[in-house]
């Protein structure tokens, strides 16, 4: 099986799906896309990673790397290897010792996953013939795919009167309340103003 490697172009708010996500991973020499929907915990767990936020208690995804390197388990990479009726079916390619073992998982949690051990995402090329979108950069209809999608509703200017003391006071806080949706968007007007 010949492997195509993929990167995460980021997130979106899903259009054909309400309250949904579609997560989009990108050829990494090509210019084929895979818009894949996942739910809001899933995009959750992919969102913070993709932000460096930390939170206060581990959260799923990181309670099973921690468990994995306690049992000196590696995730090496993870593999998109069937689509069918529209679903994707993915496998976590695990280490252990000299022993590999291949582990069935749902997409999402096996990319939130590739972010912790960051290891590569592959998938096929039947599946990138089947799956794969070309966007058109210069169509006003094409959706342009970032994370700061996800906050399209909001207001731009949200946390624009206060300083950067009282903005990285309210990250802690959002961290801490595990309200990780917020936490992003702070970080996102923290970023901007660093640029």
């Amino acid at each position: 099986m010949h492997k195509v490697r993929l990167n995460i172009l980021g997130l979106s708010v899903s259009q054909t799906q309400s309250g949904a996500y579609a997560l989009v991973l990108a050829e990494e020499e090509g210019d084929r896309r895979i818009p894949i929907i996942i739910g809001p915990v899933e995009a959750q767990a992919i969102a913070i990673q993709l932000e460096g936020l930390k939170p206060p208690r581990p959260l799923t995804h990181d309670l099973f790397k921690n468990v994995a390197i306690a049992f000196d388990i590696h995730v090496s990479e993870v593999v998109i290897y069937k689509l069918e009726e529209g679903i994707f079916f993915s496998e976590l390619v695990c280490e252990t010792g000299a022993q590999q073992i291949r582990v069935d998982s749902r997409t999402s949690d096996a990319v939130a996953l590739a972010l912790r051990f960051k290891c590569p995402i592959y998938t096929t090329e039947e599946i990138l013939r089947k799956a794969g979108i070309i966007l058109d950069p210069e169509s006003p209809s094409d959706v342009e795919f970032t994370r700061q999608q996800t906050n399209e509703n909001k207001p731009e200017s949200e946390f624009e009167r206060y300083n950067e003391t009282e903005l990285n006071e309210m990250l802690d806080q959002s961290i801490n309340n595990e309200d990780y949706e917020r936490a992003s968007r702070i970080r996102d007007e923290l970023n901007r103003r660093k640029k």
